[in-house]
């Protein structure tokens, strides 16, 4: 349980880093008003809010979130969450239902698209 409580504190730094660092990261934020929640089946987790152009989290439960992730276990979301194939874990653990998104998906959408600001982009490559 103390990898994933660990990895959602760092979810938080790294989107708070790609917010101030990354100008697009900056304007995908810039005019959203959400709050969801990463969890497990037993409500440990973290709730985010993304709030005039910033991104903070919180210990534990919001009472209204736009949606929530719910994983079966701490270990479960711990793999899905820090998987090299994202993608495919992703969709499998929705499959076996060892996730459950429950609420709106649209803003589940939106943040799908937040964690891309995340994934490292190939350098070009010189050719010489």
């Amino acid at each position: 349980m103390m990898k994933f409580k660990l990895l959602l504190w760092m979810l938080t730094k790294l989107l708070q880093r790609a917010v101030k660092t990354n100008p697009k990261c900056a304007a995908y934020v810039k005019d959203k008003n959400v709050t969801f929640q990463i969890q497990t089946a037993n409500g440990e987790g973290r709730y985010f809010e993304v709030k005039n152009g910033k991104l903070i989290s919180y210990a534990g439960q919001t009472q209204s979130p736009s949606f929530t992730f719910t994983f079966k276990n701490g270990s479960t979301g711990f793999a899905v969450l820090s998987a090299k194939d994202s993608v495919n874990t992703f969709l499998t653990a929705l499959r076996t239902e060892d996730l459950v998104i429950t609420g709106n998906f649209v803003d589940v959408m939106w943040f799908q698209s937040l964690v891309d600001f995340l994934q490292p982009h190939p350098k070009p490559s010189s050719t010489m």
